[in-house]
């Protein structure tokens, strides 16, 4: 007996629903599809329980003709399509005809139609791929499908399916999408019972993305606009000072359909080097047009990936609309006091303080003066300049030359000038040491007193080096604190990476106890739905790493509270690039994913070098260090620390042979 069967029609149409159908995000996405190929320029989407029980599509697209309807649902039927040929200038998002009959095989399908040529309705119910009944309905022109039960019968599929929030958050994923490739449709989503997104359909770029990300994102975009060998580029790209951890805010639609390209986030990146700092990315809604025949959609079930002809043209388009972009709307700010423009600013900053003469350190009032010109001709007698009360201690000759009425300061300032600046010096010197011993007088005789009787107290010394103590010899470049041990050794340290193990350490063994700082303003971080979805659900994670952070809803998060030294400006990028880890490394077991996070947290928090230090937090990293020797390297496995003994040291200086 032969081993090969031939499988029925319904367990083939269970197999190429698998393919299409993978959970509710993608039925949406089909049916949202084929209600935009029927010219919709309004459509609603709702879901119950992340459309796992309920979804509910609604356009008022052309409708689908009576005699059409049954033909709609059968494998392989399509509108889009009818020659080979018309494989290689696909237009329309669907064209395969297995969107209605794979949703249809696995669930509960209710579809009420009606063509813009036809006065009646149709209503049409299907359920698991079996007709249930056909009959006429009174409804407005367009189509409105309605899914229940998705995958009811076939429970080895439903227990895949992730709980009802992650399933809904995946369809909003979509339909911020779609709702970004098409401004010039009105979407409204509404999500248990709850409308979570509108957009106007205005056909503004800018419109969507507020719509979908937010105000703060979409204000922080400039304008693409460019065009090269015929393919043309439109969308926005965040400004350099806005670009994010990671790229799940890079959105790429090639003639109306969002997919994932290699080649144009390359390109991307490329036309930000110098712009946005390393480790940083722009976020972009770039819709890219070129020639249908140039791009073969026919790659992938869901056709989320696409292959080019000519990867290069398109890498050239991209790199060029973007650079433009950022060249064209450059912004460097300038300096500004009380919110007010000072073009003069730097001027006034430099600008020379008028002469003012110093009062007399002998409180004498000056005689007039002869101008320094004349002065300087005359001989120069030193008791004579006992008098003079016009020349403060700090004023060099130079000084009061060039704010004298003498036309030219280099004639005044000679070997004559200098000469009697060095016995103006030496005078003020001298009467100052005379004034200080007549203010000590008092002081000088209450001593002789004390010494008379024998109470003297011995001073101590005014430096007395401390046994095992670390002695803060300073910092060099404001980054490596220079201290010297037990009069043996000289240690260097990387405060930075210090300081960042000891954040590190702490936060592994507290979970974050202790180390949490209440914000006064909370924080809202915008997130895309796939790393929205993975931080919801790893709450707790946040929590070990000292954050407060809960959900806000629509894709957006709000901090509370989060890690001791952490800047403000570093709160929305760590929790973003925290979510972004949790969303990409899901099979991770969790103590991985905590030490990566605990490094991200200890890095950011840890303080910085080049930054200013003072040097009670220089000595408090040094002592730290030198209690726990264990502390050897930072995370990411540079050393924290050098030691110079004092015999290298002196055997360096040729001090020891």
């Amino acid at each position: 007996m032969g081993v090969i069967n031939v499988l029925d029609k319904h367990v083939a149409e269970l197999i190429a629903a698998g393919e299409v159908v993978e959970r509710p995000a993608s039925a949406i996405k089909e049916l949202i599809e084929n209600s935009i190929d029927a010219g919709a320029d309004n459509i609603t989407v709702e879901i119950q329980n992340g459309g796992i029980t309920y979804m509910r599509v609604t356009d008022n697209g052309c409708g689908i003709m009576r005699e059409d309807v049954k033909l709609a649902f059968l494998p392989h039927a399509t509108s889009k399509i009818r020659l080979e040929d018309d494989l290689d200038s696909i237009s329309t998002l669907g064209f395969r005809g297995e969107a209605l009959s794979s949703i249809s095989s696995v669930s509960r399908l209710q579809l009420l139609t009606r063509h813009k040529s036809e006065e009646i309705g149709t209503d049409y119910e299907i359920n698991g791929g079996e007709e249930v009944s056909f009959s006429d309905a009174g409804c407005p022109v367009g189509t409105t499908i309605i899914v229940r039960d998705l995958f009811y019968n076939i429970p080895a599929r439903m227990k895949f399916l992730k709980k009802d929030r992650a399933e809904g958050n995946a369809v909003a994923n979509v339909i911020d999408k779609i709702a970004l490739s098409h401004p010039e449709i009105a979407f409204t989503f509404i999500r248990d019972g709850r409308r979570v997104l509108t957009t106007s359909g205005d056909n503004k770029i800018k419109s969507a993305i507020y719509s979908v990300y937010g105000r703060d994102l979409a204000n922080g975009m400039i304008p693409v606009s460019y065009e090269l060998n015929g393919i043309k580029i439109r969308g926005y790209i965040s400004k350099p000072v806005n670009a994010r951890p990671n790229r799940s805010m890079q959105n790429f639609f090639i003639n109306g359909r969002y997919v994932r390209s290699g080649t144009a986030s390359a390109a991307v990146e490329e036309a930000c080097k110098g712009s946005v700092m390393v480790g940083k990315y722009a976020a972009c809604v770039l819709h890219i047009k070129l020639p249908y025949e140039a791009i073969d959609v026919n790659v992938h079930p869901a056709k989320i990936e696409v292959r080019f002809i000519n990867e290069r043209p398109i890498f050239d388009a991209v790199y060029h609309a973007v650079k433009s972009s950022l060249n064209k709307n450059d912004e460097r700010k300038e300096i500004t006091f009380d919110g007010k423009v000072r073009n003069d600013a730097i001027y006034a900053i430099r600008k020379p303080k008028p002469f003012v003469a110093a009062p007399s350190v002998f409180e004498k009032k000056p005689e007039p003066q002869a101008p320094v010109a004349e002065q300087v001709k005359k001989p120069i007698d030193p008791i004579a300049e006992l008098d003079l009360g016009i020349i403060d201690q700090q004023e060099s000759v130079l000084d009061v030359a060039v704010h004298s009425e003498t036309p030219d300061p280099f004639e005044i300032y000679s070997k004559e000038a200098i000469k009697r600046e060095q016995n103006i010096n030496r005078i003020v010197e001298k009467k100052t040491e005379e004034k200080l011993l007549a203010d000590i007088a008092p002081e000088k005789e209450e001593i002789e007193e004390i010494e008379e009787k024998d109470e003297i107290i011995e001073p101590k010394p005014l430096f007395e080096r401390p046994k095992n103590k670390l002695i803060l010899v300073g910092e060099a470049f404001n980054t490596y604190i220079i201290v010297e041990k037990n009069d043996k050794e000289i240690i260097i340290i990387d405060k930075h990476a210090a300081h960042e193990r000891m954040i590190y350490e702490k936060l592994k063994k507290e979970k974050g106890a202790g180390f949490s700082q209440l914000l006064l303003r909370p924080v809202t971080v915008v997130l895309s739905k796939n790393d929205y979805e993975a931080a919801i659900s790893n709450l707790d994670m946040f929590r070990e790493c000292a954050f407060d952070v809960e959900d806000f809803g629509n894709g957006t998060l709000i901090v509370r509270s989060a890690p001791q030294y952490l800047d403000l400006n570093d709160i929305e990028s760590s929790v973003i690039e925290m979510a972004g880890y949790i969303a990409r490394n899901k099979t991770d077991i969790r103590s991985e994913k905590m030490d990566w996070i605990y490094h991200n947290i200890a890095c950011r928090s840890a303080i910085k070098g080049g930054n200013i230090s003072t040097k009670e937090e220089l000595m408090d990293i040094a002592n730290k260090l030198d209690d726990d020797p264990t502390l050897r390297y930072c995370p990411h496995g540079r050393p924290v620390c050098v030691v110079m003994s004092r015999y290298e040291l002196e055997k360096q200086f040729g001090r020891i042979q």
